[in-house]
């Protein structure tokens, strides 16, 4: 019988990603910036944004690098996706840095 979980959908994820990065030579920056431009053209929800904020952080992206994909592919995916893009990128740091104030205090 399958190992049961109280968290399938998250174990799903993560086993999915390891995979992912297994399979991936891309190095980490790279990586985080090209799943970037990913959620941006499916227009990802702040969840999915925010489950990067960390792994983009510890692999050294800026800002700048995350405003400069957006600028990429903006032609591509179009205004209303990447203003979305850039509003839920907003949020997930700023729901970040809450978590961390949280957790400090």
């Amino acid at each position: 019988m399958p190992d049961q979980s109280d968290t399938p959908v998250l174990d799903t994820f993560a086993s999915m990603t390891l995979d992912s990065l297994e399979r991936c030579n891309l190095d980490a920056d790279t990586l985080i910036l090209v799943r970037l431009a990913a959620l941006a053209a499916v227009d990802a929800r702040t969840a999915s944004y925010l489950m990067h904020v960390g792994p983009a952080a510890e692999s050294g992206v800026t800002l700048e690098q995350a405003q400069d994909v957006l600028v990429a592919v903006a032609p591509i995916i179009g205004t209303a996706r990447t203003v979305s893009a850039a509003l839920n990128i907003a949020e997930a740091i700023g729901a970040a840095i809450a978590i961390a104030e949280d957790l400090d205090s």
